[in-house]
């Protein structure tokens, strides 16, 4: 039994975090528009909703097939600035990137990104999917519980030091009730001025669109953020260095910055095609994942059994290992020797029936690894548990944190349309609790920065105009050379953990896709966290109550120190799919959250 049924039609699916935002993607299907126009509108209305979990100053991977056609990534994820240099942050004193601040803030990608979609494959105006998220915006939206949970664990911050947050999210004098509606008119203003640099473009649909682009990337947008960013604020939670510092972002950061279309990495499993984004992303640790998994039998990999999420989790323990010496905005990324049967197989033999406690990197083409230092205990730490560190709340990391308790999150959406066209996208970054709100905006900037390390030579080293190793992992999955499935969950380093366990409960057990996004869940915390203040836990593995005691038992014996999590507590997944043979789409969304819903006809 499922709470809910697997959604089921022949119009169109929207499915994502939360069922205001699946309502503006349906609304823009039901007016005619294709699935790009309404991941759009869900892409924006989000940024109003769920303002603890993304915003227009964040960023967004998306990876779409369109008609049939192979799938391809759009990446939105803003590079560091110009003047974002090791030598600077050490300098000032810094051994990590803050996590939150205006030190942490990327170049804001997820808004020209959407932009660049909607021009090129959607078939609607600017104002027909911004209509949504400005009514949201302007007339108000009910405030979600957890969002007023977020401000309440920033308020003294807002108050003593972020003054900007504190005019638009204290301005009652606390924290806003939830379920009151919640208006932020600065945001439906920006949006509205690029409406009307829609409207005055000459020359039809995408001239108008690159309109809105210029006036983002180069207008009154770039100005205000380049001005805020020379105004100093504290940056909380930065290995004890709360000192007031200036960002380094410019206007002219945004100016450089554009969105490219890139090719996918893949990689089969039984009879499908996994598509995911490239190494500045950790998409590929889900394709290393399921090479591991692809050599052992049904029995062995079964979500349901103590055996098989042990083997699952020793397995992403090595691909997530191997995340952390080789990923990164590097060029060239050694994905090929990574996901190559020879080595997967010299991986695979690392397997045993006890949990490992050590970091294993890999030596892709006999090159040895090299960690960060930060990580380098990690490689043979203590056999004796590790405490586990009470983390900041204002550490502007966007997930539910490492034992399951929620601490923010981030956004996914999965959207198909009759025409056959899938997109699948997880939006983050630019979050209340983030930086401090640019006045005149109405959104702060984000902190993704943080996934970078101060220390050369590392290909996820800080660089200006380098990508920093974001955690969004969007999926997508061809079976006989046609996309089938799109799918996706916020959750930081749980991302591509907990999607394991849906594509087993889906490809292996055949579940429907509302029985796989409901299979208990779990995830490691021996992988190290992308996030400040980068910890790890060796041998702790958090796992959802309902797999059942003697599950819970059975990983005991094999040497996993069991964090026992509430039944829904591990992940918000969503999925749509489409059955090529017969035209009939469907779609799933998780109940954990109690907030996310699926659409469609």
């Amino acid at each position: 039994m499922t709470t809910r049924p697997e959604l089921s039609g022949t119009f169109g699916m929207v499915a994502s975090t939360h069922w205001l935002a699946s309502a503006a993607g349906m609304a823009v299907l039901e007016a005619g528009g294709n699935a790009f126009d309404a991941a759009a509108a869900v892409g924006f209305a989000l940024q109003v909703v769920e303002p603890h979990m993304n915003g227009p100053g964040g960023e967004v991977p998306i990876i779409f097939s369109e008609r049939g056609s192979p799938p391809v990534v759009l990446c939105g994820q803003g590079p560091a600035p110009s003047g974002a240099t090791i030598a600077h942050y050490r300098g000032l004193g810094f051994d990590l990137v803050p996590g939150a601040g205006p030190l942490a803030a990327a170049v804001p990608g997820a808004v020209d990104t959407w932009l660049t979609l909607l021009r090129d494959h959607g078939t609607r105006r600017l104002a027909d999917v911004l209509a949504h998220a400005i009514s949201y915006a302007e007339r108000g939206h009910p405030l979600l519980p957890r969002v007023v949970e977020t401000i309440a664990s920033v308020e003294r911050l807002f108050a003593d030091d972020w003054t900007p947050s504190a005019q638009l999210y204290l301005s009652s004098g606390g924290p806003p009730r939830a379920g009151a509606l919640f208006r932020n008119p600065a945001l439906a203003g920006t949006y509205r001025r690029l409406l009307d640099a829609e409207a005055a473009a000459p020359g039809g649909r995408e001239r108008g669109i690159d309109a809105a682009r210029t006036v983002w990337r180069e207008g009154f947008v770039a100005e205000h953020i380049d001005r805020f960013a020379r105004r100093p604020f504290g940056h909380p939670g930065a290995g004890g260095a709360d000192h007031r510092h200036p960002g380094v972002i410019t206007g002219a950061d945004l100016a450089t910055f554009a969105p490219s279309y890139e090719a996918p990495t893949s990689h089969g499993f039984r009879d499908v095609v996994v598509y995911k984004t490239g190494a500045w992303g950790q998409g590929p640790v889900l394709l290393q994942q399921l090479a591991l998994l692809d050599g052992y039998g049904d029995d062995a990999i079964d979500p349901r059994t103590a055996e098989g999420i042990h083997v699952a989790v020793e397995c992403a323990k090595l691909a997530f290992a191997d995340r952390e010496a080789w990923y990164g905005d590097a060029v060239p990324p050694r994905l090929a020797a990574l996901l190559a049967p020879d080595y997967t197989r010299t991986r695979r033999d690392l397997v045993t029936e006890t949990a490992s406690l050590d970091l294993r990197p890999g030596e892709p083409e006999g090159v040895p690894a090299r960690l960060p230092h930060h990580l380098r205990p990690y490689l043979h730490p203590s056999a004796e548990p590790t405490a586990r560190p009470e983390m900041s709340t204002v550490t502007g990391e966007p997930a539910v944190d490492r034992f399951g308790r929620v601490r923010g999150d981030t956004c996914h959406m999965d959207v198909v349309d009759r025409w056959g066209n899938l997109v699948s996208a997880t939006p983050s970054g630019g979050w209340l609790q983030s930086s401090p709100v640019i006045p005149e905006l109405g959104f702060p900037l984000g902190s993704r920065l943080q996934m970078c390390w101060l220390e050369d030579g590392l290909p996820a080293s800080l660089v200006p105009g380098r990508r920093p190793r974001t955690t969004l992992s969007p999926t997508l999955v061809e079976r006989d050379g046609t996309a089938v499935l799109a799918c996706g969950t916020p959750g930081g380093d749980q991302q591509d953990q907990w999607q394991v366990v849906f594509l087993l409960a889906r490809l292996v057990l055949g579940r429907d896709l509302q029985e796989a996004v409901e299979t208990p869940s779990w995830h490691s915390v021996a992988v190290p966290s992308s996030f400040h203040p980068r910890d790890a836990h060796p041998g702790q593995l958090v796992v959802e109550d309902r797999v059942g005691r003697d599950v819970l038992d059975g990983l005991r014996r094999r040497g996993h120190r069991v964090v026992v999590a509430d039944g829904w507590a591990l992940g918000r997944l969503s999925a749509v799919g489409r059955d090529p043979a017969t035209g009939v789409l469907r779609a799933a969304a998780d109940p954990r959250g109690r907030q996310g819903y699926a659409l469609g006809r």
